[in-house]
């Protein structure tokens, strides 16, 4: 072989080699993207993860006093929800339910008195809270009715009924409907009714 080959043999070699250098180097590295990217969406769903609210050991308020409009000390709330609704020739489509709760107030907590959850017959299935918990000014709590629970039916509903020390703004009061197993998903929400205000001598 001619001197001339040899170096054309190991120009190509040389050029292979670092052909698959960069292309290993270049496999490692999308790797380590796909498991950082992957650690990162497994962190966020955690802690994205729904948690049951944190009952308080001391729900008290304080001495609350602020300038609002339709100032209310309580009230006891209508919250329709559905645990399933109908399509094409009746049947069900499962729905995960979400009550959320939110303070309006920007200066004082609300109490939340009770959650209780009642099916379309109007029969209670269950009670959320064993004792009152407390919602500091602007804070959310939520109470979730899984997808696979049907005990409520399409003409489930919640009851909540709250408290403050002092006049406040009403919270916002809702139940979120959401279903994301079918091809095109489906979510609602509906608002509370409030069916009955609770004056500062019944707290």
């Amino acid at each position: 072989m001619s001197r001339r080959s040899e170096e054309d043999v190991y120009q190509v070699v040389s050029q292979i080699k670092v052909f698959v250098i960069v292309s290993i180097v270049g496999l490692l590295g999308l790797t380590l993207v796909v498991i950082v990217l992957d650690r990162t969406t497994e962190t966020f769903e955690q802690a994205a993860r729904y948690r049951p609210p944190v009952e308080s050991a001391n729900p008290g308020q304080g001495t609350p006093s602020e300038s609002i409009i339709n100032p209310v000390h309580g009230q006891l709330v209508y919250v329709p929800a559905y645990s399933h609704i109908y399509h094409k020739d009746g049947s069900p489509t499962l729905l995960t339910i979400t009550l959320s709760i939110r303070n309006t107030s920007l200066d004082h907590g609300i109490v939340i008195d009770s959650v209780r959850y009642f099916d379309t017959n109007g029969k209670e299935v269950k009670s959320y809270l064993k004792k009152p918990i407390r919602l500091e000014p602007l804070a959310t709590t939520e109470f979730l009715v899984e997808r696979d629970d049907t005990s409520g039916g399409s003409g489930a509903n919640f009851l909540v009924r709250w408290t403050a020390e002092d006049f406040v703004s009403a919270p916002v009061i809702e139940a979120v409907m959401i279903d994301t197993e079918i091809q095109q998903g489906i979510s609602f929400v509906r608002n509370g009714t409030v069916i009955e205000e609770i004056g500062s001598e019944t707290n």
